[in-house]
C-alpha cells in the first residue's frame, strides 16, 4: 500500500513507468477511497502498462480482462466445465442408476436426480474467468478491464453491478462476495462514449501523448543503449509527426519500437535513407508514409529528415 502521492511515483519508477503528477495522484486516491480508476486516451500511450506497473509496485497479481464486441458475463465471469461434469457423469453411472432404479415414477426420479446436483454444480467444476478469479482471489489483486469501449453496452451495465458490490451471484452455489476488494483499472481509447453511470463510479484520469522532455526520459529508460543525440533525433521526429493530418500518428510504443530499431541497425543519424527504411515502425499506413516522407521532406533546416539527402 502506498503511504503517499510520492511513494506512488517513486514506485511507477521502480517499475520503469514515468508517471506524472496527476497520474501518481489519481493511483493513490485510488487506494485510498477505494474506486476503480477509468483512464481515457490514444492507443499506446501507457494505460495498460500503468496497471502493470501499478500491480508490480504493490507485489499484487495482475488479473486482466481483455474487451471486445460480443464479450459477454460468461466470458468474463464464469462458466461451468461441462466436459468435466459429463467425465464425472460417466465415472458415477453406476452410482446414479442406483439412485434412480429404485423411483416408482417419473417425478420421483426426477427430483432424486435434482437432491444430486450439489454434486455436479460445485466450485469443483466451475471455470472461473477473470472478473470472478478477482472476485474469489485470496490475496489482493490489481484488475485491468482493458479497452472496455469495444465490449457492448450491455456488458457495460453489467460491468456496473460487479465493480459496485465485489460480488457475484451464481445459482447453484449461492453468493460470492470478493475477500480482498481488487484495485481496478479500466481502460478506454474513446471509440465510443462511456455511461455516466461508469463514469460517476470511477476516479477520471485522461493520459495523453507526452511532451517531447517526457517522451525523451521515456526513451532513455527504455532503450538506454540509444545514444543521446539520436534519441533525441527520434523523439524530435515522433512529434513533428503527430502535429500532421495523419490516420493514424504515432504512440508512445510505437516510438519505443523505432528506437529499438534504430539501435538494431546501428544507425548514427536520422538521415533520408534510415528514415525510409524504418518509417514503417512508427506508421502503419501507406498513404502516412508518403504524406510524412514529403512534409519531413519540406520542413526547413530539417534537410537530414529528407528525401535529397537519402
Amino acid at each position: 500500500m502506498f503511504r503517499d502521492i510520492d511513494q506512488v511515483e517513486n514506485g511507477l519508477g521502480q517499475q520503469q513507468y514515468i508517471a506524472s503528477d496527476e497520474i501518481s495522484t489519481v493511483v493513490y486516491l485510488a487506494q485510498s477511497l477505494g474506486k476503480p480508476v477509468l483512464a481515457e486516451g490514444p492507443a499506446g500511450v501507457g494505460k495498460t502498462e500503468l496497471a502493470k506497473a501499478w500491480a508490480g509496485a504493490t507485489g499484487r497479481p495482475l488479473v486482466r480482462l481483455q474487451c471486445y464486441e460480443g464479450l459477454d458475463e460468461s466470458k468474463a465471469l464464469y462458466e461451468w466445465e461441462y466436459a468435466k461434469q459429463m467425465l464425472y457423469t460417466q465415472l458415477l453411472r453406476d452410482t446414479l442408476r442406483e439412485v434412480l432404479n429404485t423411483a416408482e415414477s417419473l417425478s420421483e426420479a426426477a427430483e432424486r436426480l435434482a437432491q444430486e446436483e450439489d454434486v455436479f454444480f460445485s466450485e469443483r467444476f466451475l471455470l472461473p474467468r477473470p472478473l470472478l478469479t478477482a472476485i474469489m482471489s485470496e490475496e489482493p489483486v490489481v484488475l485491468l478491464i482493458d479497452e472496455i469501449d469495444r465490449a457492448d453496452v450491455e456488458f457495460e451495465a453489467f460491468l456496473l453491478e460487479v465493480l459496485s458490490d465485489f460480488q457475484v451471484s451464481i445459482p447453484e452455489i449461492g453468493t460470492i462476495s470478493a475477500i480482498h476488494q481488487p484495485m481496478v483499472l479500466l481502460t478506454s481509447n474513446n471509440t465510443r462514449d462511456l455511461s455516466e453511470a461508469l463514469k460517476r463510479r470511477c476516479l477520471y484520469l485522461y493520459i495523453n501523448y507526452p511532451s517531447l522532455e517526457a517522451e525523451l526520459d521515456i526513451v532513455r529508460l527504455k532503450v538506454p543503449e540509444l545514444n543521446e543525440q539520436l534519441a533525441k533525433q527520434a523523439v524530435e521526429v515522433v512529434q513533428q509527426l503527430r502535429q500532421m493530418d495523419l490516420r493514424k500518428v504515432p504512440s508512445v510504443s510505437e516510438t519505443l519500437d523505432w528506437a529499438r530499431a534504430l539501435v538494431t541497425l546501428n544507425a548514427s543519424s536520422i538521415d533520408g535513407e534510415t528514415m525510409r527504411k524504418t518509417l514503417t515502425v512508427l506508421l502503419k499506413y501507406e498513404a502516412d508514409t508518403k504524406k510524412a516522407n514529403r512534409l519531413l521532406g519540406e520542413r526547413p533546416g530539417r534537410g537530414h529528415l529528407g528525401r535529397e539527402n537519402g
